[in-house]
């Protein structure tokens, strides 16, 4: 039996596009970091493109679970690519803004039809675009701290070396205490 309106189902569907695709982003521009020398940065890219397959895949069995239709669709490809890593992360940054401004629709829409089920999965990746944003924001600071310093090619090697083991998640004020 469906338990998501038509709308909802649509909504979904291009929303698990839209992770695949994503998804595509990050393996493009991980080969073109890696392509220029840039391991480090290729590895957060890389780890960044397989977060965004299993959202793809929670939206699908989601959709499933709630008695609707996955539609399969081609994916466009992946923009150009950037012309260096402040580049790159700034247009990480404006996928993932646009990322949340869809989420945001699913959830509303969720609000509006009162499927409180949706809206409250729909939560789960709410927090996720803030941990996302936050942490890309953080490795944007870095690059500038590192690329604007003397030395600029020593510190965007360190810079780098940095990302190949920095986390896939940010700290969000949600997750702050005091201890």
């Amino acid at each position: 039996m469906k338990r998501i309106s038509d709308q909802m189902e649509d909504l979904l569907n291009r929303q698990m596009t839209r992770e695949a695709y994503q998804a595509q982003v990050y393996l493009a521009y991980g080969a073109w970091a890696e392509a220029n020398s840039f391991p480090g940065i290729a590895t957060f890219l890389y780890g960044h493109m397989q977060e965004e397959r299993e959202h793809m895949f929670k939206i699908l069995k989601y959709i499933l679970d709630r008695g609707g239709e996955v539609k399969v669709e081609a994916l466009n490809a992946a923009p150009a690519c950037p012309t260096n890593i402040g580049d790159c992360l700034q247009h990480i940054l404006q996928h993932e803004i646009e990322n949340s401004k869809q989420i945001d629709k699913i959830v509303r829409l969720a609000h509006d039809e009162s499927d409180w089920a949706t809206f409250n999965f729909g939560q789960w990746f709410v927090q996720e675009q803030i941990e996302e944003e936050t942490l890309i924001n953080g490795v944007i600071d870095k690059y500038n701290l590192a690329s604007t310093q003397i030395g600029g090619n020593h510190n965007l090697y360190e810079f780098d070396k940095d990302l190949a083991s920095a986390s896939q998640e940010a700290t969000t004020a949600r997750d702050e205490t005091l201890e």
